[in-house]
């Protein structure tokens, strides 16, 4: 499965890369490296710019602004070369339902001008790799949502490319399924592939190498897991309520908020975190929950990358 990389340390590279929608940026201004044989996370909600980043990459749409290049060859003015080394899979299924598993791929190297002494031998070991060797005769329709990913993945991979764009890969995949991607992604990434796949999961995001805060068009931060934690500048506090119902809850987090010392407050399920400037400040924010509302503990704890990302994009006083 070894995919050979040309020299150099960036898979993927982009400066002040744009896209615009009439007055809309989508993606504003993004400064982004890849390096060659990593997998980096793009993490944000809906309308983040995530999509548009890889359907940009992938040379599907245009950017407005700025420039990419993908391992070297500009997604513009090199756009055929540059797509020779990218596989993408899109968000929603794009293969043909009333195509087996072994027709979708056949298809999909016929695209690429491939001989069949290309890539037939390529062809089953990637259906090994991918488990959908026994139902390569089943019509893509009557895949599950699993195995319809595994083969989007598999058809993006027919022609050996080197870059792997994959857009919430996950999304609506049962958990077994979901892992067994993972699986299959850490094996491509073992073998020398570089991935930039997309997320609305920060739990997955914990899987990634790197990971990419996006909020509305923009990079707000990007690092390793570890290290984006790390530079959480506030202590967390964690706040678990006595008796906690939907009213208490969002009572404590209004309450936490009109503390002096707190620099942001969010419902994480039954329990509240408040993000304080020292863990000299826990003491204030706790006496200002319980002025109102029973608390049955307090403690600073370790953030978790949603922690980190709600505060690097500035979490709204709305909602929970």
């Amino acid at each position: 499965m070894s995919a050979v990389q040309p020299d150099g340390a960036f898979a993927i590279h982009t400066q002040a890369l744009t896209k615009r929608f009439g007055t809309v940026a989508a993606v504003d201004r993004l400064d982004l490296d890849v390096r060659v044989g990593e997998i980096l996370g793009l993490v944000g909600p809906d309308g983040a710019g995530k999509t548009t980043t890889l359907r940009m990459l992938a040379g599907v749409i245009a950017p407005t602004a700025g420039s990419a290049t993908v391992l070297g060859f500009d997604v513009v003015g090199e756009g055929d070369r540059a797509r020779r080394q990218v596989g993408y899979v899109a968000q929603r299924f794009s293969l043909y339902g009333d195509l087996t598993v072994e027709e979708n791929i056949r298809f999909f190297a016929q695209v690429y001008g491939l001989r069949p002494s290309e890539w037939t031998t390529w062809a089953d070991e990637i259906l090994a790799f991918s488990g959908l060797a026994e139902f390569q005769k089943r019509l893509a329709d009557d895949l599950s949502g699993g195995m319809r990913q595994k083969l989007a993945l598999s058809c993006a991979l027919i022609h050996r490319p080197h870059v792997l764009l994959l857009d919430e890969p996950t999304a609506g995949v049962d958990p077994v399924s979901r892992r067994d991607l993972w699986r299959i992604l850490y094996r491509l990434q073992a073998d020398g592939y570089t991935v930039l796949l997309s997320t609305a999961y920060l739990d997955e995001a914990e899987r990634c190498h790197r990971v990419g805060f996006l909020g509305q068009g923009r990079l707000l931060a990007v690092g390793t897991p570890d290290t984006l934690r790390a530079q959480l500048p506030h202590t967390l506090v964690e706040i678990t309520l006595a008796l906690p119902t939907p009213d208490s809850l969002r009572r404590a987090r209004d309450l936490a908020r009109l503390a002096s010392v707190t620099r942001g407050a969010q419902l994480f399920g039954d329990r509240l975190h408040v993000l304080v400037d020292s863990p000299a400040d826990v003491e204030d924010v706790a006496r200002q929950v319980a002025s109102e509302v029973a608390i049955r503990q307090v403690a600073a704890t370790p953030p978790t990358l949603e922690d980190v990302f709600l505060a690097a994009r500035g979490a709204p006083e709305e909602g929970a």
